[in-house]
């Protein structure tokens, strides 16, 4: 089976041509978490499966988080997946992906840059207070796309300064409380200055915080943008351990849309996968 590596920003996937319809789409969830397994398989965050557009788009994207579970879209997945089909001839420097969220739209910047336009906010709920251990934590609650994608944005200034292992045990809880029926990705953010941001996010489906995180960057430029912390009408750089992506948005009346996200697509290396 024929395999090609990339990451964005440190959040690293397994790209798999489906065309021709070899896979079956019950048997993805479980390649995805042998192929992603870093022991034993090949080693990433998740992997996408390339199959044949169902409408209008130039191809179809499939989602898996590293646990097999299926996720709704990736925003540094839909970059890597935008260069990927360039790169092969499935489209063009502007191109249309299919996910179950709905269409992403993509478009190659320079070799290794390239930015997606994300499925608009469904839901956003501001002022929410959740309960861990006693303690209060304000967050956002926002949904990317039909079915959401889910995120939770918690602003702390001091997140880089806890243990490791205590924020993991918090974005844990977060990612997992009864607020959040189909769980959360959990982003932890500081404001820097500006429109400067820091953030971590820990990852549903791959539970544990990853380098980065398209989608959740997403949510933390619309979360603070309609609280005003930073000005919508300029791009929003976010740090993440693995790099920094920027997000450009319109915001209307309260409403956020036309969401785009900005970074790099690195090919790692391209090989074949042979099952032992």
């Amino acid at each position: 089976m024929r395999f090609t590596k990339m990451h964005g920003a440190g959040n690293d996937f397994i790209i798999i041509n489906n065309i021709n319809g070899g896979i079956l789409p019950q048997d993805m969830g479980a390649l995805a978490k042998k192929l992603c397994a870093f022991h034993t398989g090949i080693g990433a965050d998740g992997m996408m499966i390339v199959s044949p557009a169902r409408k209008d788009g130039d191809f179809a994207m499939s989602f898996f988080n590293s646990d097999g579970s299926e996720g709704e879209m990736c925003g540094n997945g839909a970059r890597c997946i935008s260069r990927y089909g360039f790169d092969k001839g499935l489209a063009g420097k502007s191109m249309s992906i299919e996910t179950i969220s709905g269409t992403v739209l993509g478009r190659r910047i320079s070799e290794k840059l390239y930015s997606v336009r994300l499925n608009d906010p469904s839901v956003i709920k501001s002022g929410l207070s959740l309960d861990v251990g006693g303690q209060s934590f304000e967050c956002c609650y926002v949904e990317l796309g039909v079915p959401g994608l889910p995120h939770a944005v918690v602003p702390m200034q001091g997140f880089d300064l806890m243990e490791k292992a205590e924020l993991f045990e918090l974005g844990k809880a977060l990612r997992n409380h009864a607020a959040f029926p189909k769980g959360a990705n959990v982003s932890f953010v500081k404001h820097i200055e500006g429109n400067k941001l820091k953030a971590i996010t820990f990852e549903r489906g791959v539970e544990d915080f990853t380098l980065a995180c398209g989608t959740g960057c997403a949510s933390i430029a619309s979360a603070l943008t309609l609280s005003g912390d930073v000005n919508g009408a300029e791009p929003v750089y976010i740090s993440m351990p693995g790099g920094e992506l920027s997000v450009s948005l319109s915001c209307e009346n309260g409403s956020i849309r036309d969401i785009w996200l900005t970074g790099p697509a690195a090919l790692v290396f391209e090989g074949e996968y042979i099952d032992s």
